[in-house]
Parts: C-alpha cells; sequence; structure tokens
C-alpha cells in the first residue's frame, strides 16, 4: 500500500507523517457536464491523477487526501448531471478539511484544483484557513496555470481556443482511461460572443488584437451548444501525457518549495495596551 495514501494510514502512521512535516496534498474539482463526449468527473479525475502522480515522485514528503468532487457550478446546471454546492456552503466545507488536518498536526496544505469556477472559493478557503490557523500555511492554484503545462501545451496545441471539454481536458482524460472518451461524440464548439475584453483560454493564451480580460461568467448554455469550449477532435493520449507529466513534475517543485517556507509569527503593530486587548 502506498505510504502516501492518507487514507489508508493508521492512526500512528498519521502522526509518522506529522512528524516528518510531510505536505498534505487535496485535489479538488467538481461533476459537471463536459460535453458530448467526456465524463462528469473529468474535473476530479485530471485533478486526482495529477496529484496522485506527484506522490509516486515524492511519496516520502506528502499524504494525498482523497479528492474533493463535488464544487461550486451553478453556470452549469444546464447541463445534464452537473452537481452544486453553494459558494459559502462549499468554502466551510473545505475549511473544516483543512481545519481537521491542521488539529492532526499538518502545517502545510496544498490544494490543487481541477475546476474553473473553484477557483475564487477555494482561494478563500486557503486565505481563510491561514487567517484562522496563523502557525500554518495553505495554499491552492489550478493545474492549468502551472507553468510547465502552459509550455507543454504551447508546443504541441492545434486549437485556437482551449476552456472546457476542450483539447487539453480530452487530450488528459485520453492519457488516464481512454475507454470512457467517446471521441466519435467530440465536437468543435467555441463560445461565438467572445470580445476584446470578454475572452476564456484556459492556460490564458492572449490572440492577436485581445486586450485582458474581464471575468464574466455567463450561464454556460447561452455561450455553447454542447458544453464544449475548444476542438477536442484534436485531442490526443500522448498530449495528456505530456500535460499530466508537466504539471506533476512542477507540483513537486510546489511541495518542496512549500515545505521548506518558513512559517513567521505575527507582529501585531499597535499600542501594546492594543495588542493585550486584543489577545
Amino acid at each position: 500500500m502506498p505510504a502516501y495514501e492518507f487514507v489508508k494510514l493508521t492512526w500512528e502512521e498519521v502522526n509518522d507523517a506529522v512528524a516528518a512535516g510531510k505536505v498534505a496534498l487535496i485535489p479538488a474539482g467538481t461533476i459537471e457536464d463536459h460535453g458530448l463526449h467526456l465524463p462528469i468527473d473529468t474535473d476530479v479525475v485530471i485533478a486526482d491523477t495529477i496529484c496522485r502522480r506527484t506522490a509516486e515522485l515524492i511519496p516520502d514528503e506528502l499524504v494525498l487526501l482523497p479528492p474533493i468532487t463535488i464544487g461550486y457550478s451553478p453556470h452549469h446546471l444546464d447541463g445534464p448531471g452537473t452537481l452544486t454546492i453553494r459558494w459559502d456552503t462549499f468554502i466551510n466545507y473545505v475549511k473544516d478539511i483543512t481545519a481537521s488536518l491542521i488539529h492532526h498536526g499538518f502545517r502545510k496544505l496544498l490544494i490543487l484544483n481541477g475546476h474553473g469556477s473553484n477557483r475564487p472559493v477555494l482561494e478563500l478557503a486557503a486565505r481563510l484557513t491561514v487567517v484562522e490557523h496563523p502557525d500554518t500555511q495553505c495554499a491552492m492554484l489550478s493545474w492549468w496555470d502551472l507553468l510547465r503545462v502552459q509550455q507543454a501545451v504551447a508546443e504541441f496545441r492545434e486549437s485556437e481556443w482551449t476552456g472546457h471539454a476542450c483539447e487539453l481536458e480530452t487530450s488528459a482524460y485520453l492519457a488516464i482511461d481512454p475507454g470512457r472518451v467517446k471521441m466519435d461524440r467530440a465536437v468543435k464548439d467555441i463560445n461565438p460572443y467572445m470580445s476584446k475584453h470578454f475572452w476564456a483560454d484556459l492556460v490564458g493564451r492572449r490572440p492577436e488584437g485581445y486586450g485582458n480580460p474581464a471575468v464574466l461568467i455567463e450561464y454556460w448554455s447561452t455561450v455553447s451548444r454542447t458544453g464544449t469550449w475548444g476542438d477536442p477532435t484534436v485531442a490526443s493520449r500522448e498530449k495528456g501525457e505530456r500535460i499530466l507529466q508537466a504539471a506533476a513534475e512542477e507540483l513537486v517543485e510546489l511541495v518542496r518549495e512549500l515545505k521548506a517556507r518558513p512559517i513567521r509569527p505575527r507582529v501585531p503593530h499597535q499600542l501594546p495596551e492594543v495588542v493585550a486587548r486584543n489577545g
């Protein structure tokens, strides 16, 4: 049994992991529609696979938590199969997980996100974890924001736009479980209403003539016929393998950087009597 699998540890092994200063790595996604060709667990499967591959590279430096499987996705409810949790419920749920880990002694927590609309709420959950537990560090990021992933994608991408159930997510799923991908149902479907400041690309590539994008999250059914944003027809297992490998390799760097980062004490600069009153 892998030593990094958190839920397979005994309580003595949990204590050993805490004593070793291991980082708690938490994948997060959601259950939502992913076009006509991908399973609704796509976001969860990709985030969990990247974290698992990271753990396999450095099994003695982290513990891998089970993925957070249902996130914040109300704008996808027109797509059959989508499950969503209220934003405040989701934040508190994630905070309860981090607080439990902190209670047992973990001080370094890293959340890897696999769902776009989880990003703001996961960031708040990570921020509030630190605010409420100043002797800890909790960070989060999305796999498509990893520089090595963006570099890999820049070398092979064939589609003009990437976003959802696209070349990238489809390729990643093909590398993980190709039997579940219905490539005969994959269709190119791109938001036709994008403009100079209202556009989005999963890895942030800005086409010529476009400005910095404003964040505008519309109901998905108003900008996509099939639930897809991009061109999954050019996806391949080889591209997906490059994505997963690049993500895991950079996540190793992040885990080690977080593990080595000192936790510094707060320094109140108010008058002594104010500090005393505030406890």
